[in-house]
């Protein structure tokens, strides 16, 4: 193996040694407060990108949107959103993961093209945009963003269909890859998903008073919905075009014989607890990892402790199922801004410790087991472990909630790449060495699988292509893997 040196991960190592969220999008249909609407279920999906945020509206005769760089809130005061009439509106709060990362490429895009004025707003990650992207320009397409969501508004304005449902669905087929999607014209809202299910998307109802026209939303997860009042409907299928209009709504799909490779990292790590994600509970899946990591690899110990807040609902069902005590070991700071991340290696250090600090009284002389979702570069794991052995903890074991990490993501997930992935290039005795453990053990494949429901009946096919390197798609980029170049394989 390719061993990981300490030191060459410390100098690459982010403050906090996790992969980053995708994006959120949501949708809001005949609501006389729609942008405000918008607002509020993107705040409830601020933790899938913190990097930028927009929305758009239509009042029936014109798109008008709004973007910027930072959170929601900052984004988006009382005043900005009084500028944002009409009863239909599209939102997203985005993390760059094709695109550089600057208000150019922040969502949603609005284009005027040959098939009427379109805004769109994509989470997930296309994998063949290049071959598409050349198609486009030689027949004369001119790129605004590096946005791979741009694509999809090209093939849509260069479809040779008629209607401009049949030039979604053209254009929706062409794509290869991750992406839910809502887009908006000037009198309707459209929402997909791709064949394969990469990514959640559910649509949602809030009944209509006075007699008035029922209310229809759509969003990334369904914590979104509680926070509108809207009752869960159903999720938006893999390879389903949903259109909402005046008329009601309409369902097509543009592609029914792809097996279906949902994120599993959106059970493990990604979604909130309290949403439910591809027709399963978060908090069920994750407390289920738990259960079978105790059943898996149980150790001795006297209390075990999450890494907030990842790991919380993980320990409780490790917790409950080794019978041994839970508690709050590492407090969080949940008011540590995003501008703490410097260059120097001295402040990427001090980061950790302004985000966690452990409890002594808890911890000292304890045999303490450490619950996470993951272990990405190592970093982080072993800063915590010095945390708690500096807090007087006697014994500290880590217990992962998932499988090692060995490939990076393609499909919306801002992963390393392979040599910098821990788990790639090291044994687990070795990540132990280096984070300094007392003991280290991951959740098997098939205990996660499980966990998430896999092999109930009807249960969901999951994408683990970061813990196999087995991908469902023909096209990655080999250069993320191999010293080579992107190829069909």
């Amino acid at each position: 193996m390719n061993h990981v040196q300490p030191d060459e991960i410390e100098l690459d190592a982010t403050p906090f040694d996790k992969l980053r969220e995708e994006c959120g999008v949501m949708a809001v249909y005949g609501h006389p407060e729609a942008a405000r609407m918008t607002y509020w279920g993107l705040y409830s999906l601020q933790h899938r990108g913190q990097e930028s945020g927009g929305i758009a509206t239509s009042n029936g005769e014109d798109i008008i949107d709004v973007k910027g760089m930072g959170l929601v809130s900052e984004i988006f005061t009382d005043d900005v959103l009084q500028k944002l009439p009409g009863q239909m509106a599209i939102g997203h709060t985005r993390y760059s993961t094709t695109g550089d990362s600057a208000l150019l490429n922040a969502q949603p895009i609005r284009v005027e093209s040959t098939k009427g004025l379109i805004a769109i707003a994509h989470n997930g990650n296309l994998v063949n945009l290049g071959t598409a992207k050349e198609r486009l320009e030689r027949d004369g397409a001119v790129f605004q963003t590096t946005s791979d969501t741009e694509i999809i508004v090209q093939l849509i304005a260069h479809s040779a269909e008629t209607t401009l449902v049949d030039c979604i669905a053209d254009s929706l087929s062409q794509v290869d890859g991750a992406f839910s999607i809502v887009m908006m014209t000037r009198n309707r809202i459209f929402a997909a998903r791709d064949p394969r299910g990469f990514r959640p998307l559910c649509m949602g109802r809030i009944p209509g008073v006075d007699g008035k026209p029922d209310t229809f939303v759509f969003a990334s997860e369904t914590c979104a919905l509680d926070l509108l009042h809207a009752k869960y409907e159903r999720d938006v299928q893999p390879g389903e075009l949903v259109m909402v209009s005046e008329d009601g709504v309409t369902s097509r799909y543009f592609n029914t014989t792809t097996k279906q490779a949902s994120c599993i990292f959106e059970h493990v790590y990604f979604a909130r607890p309290d949403s439910k994600v591809f027709g399963r509970w978060v908090q069920k899946s994750r407390e289920e990892m738990g259960r079978q990591l105790a059943r898996e690899s149980a150790v001795e110990a006297d209390l075990v402790v999450p890494v907030p807040d990842s790991g919380v609902t993980a320990a409780i069902g490790y917790s409950a199922e080794s019978g041994i005590p839970f508690n709050f070991g590492l407090i969080r700071n949940h008011y540590v801004g995003r501008t703490f991340i410097e260059p120097t290696q001295r402040v990427r250090d001090f980061g950790v410790r302004m985000k966690l600090n452990p409890s002594r009284a808890l911890l000292e002389g304890k045999r303490i087991i450490l619950i996470d979702d993951s272990i990405i570069r190592g970093t982080t794991s072993r800063k915590i472990v010095r945390m708690c052995r500096a807090a007087g903890a006697k014994e500290v074991h880590m217990r992962i909630s998932c499988p090692p990490t060995i490939s990076p993501c393609f499909y919306g997930v801002d992963t390393p790449s392979t040599k910098e992935l821990i788990a790639a290039n090291n044994t687990i005795e070795e990540i132990r060495q280096f984070i300094e453990a007392d003991s280290l053990a991951y959740l098997s494949l098939g205990g996660v699988l499980k966990a998430c429901g896999a092999y109930e009946p009807h249960g969901n096919s999951f994408c683990t292509a970061c813990y196999t390197g087995n991908y469902p798609t023909q096209w990655v980029d080999v250069d993320e893997i191999l010293p080579a170049v992107a190829v069909k394989v």
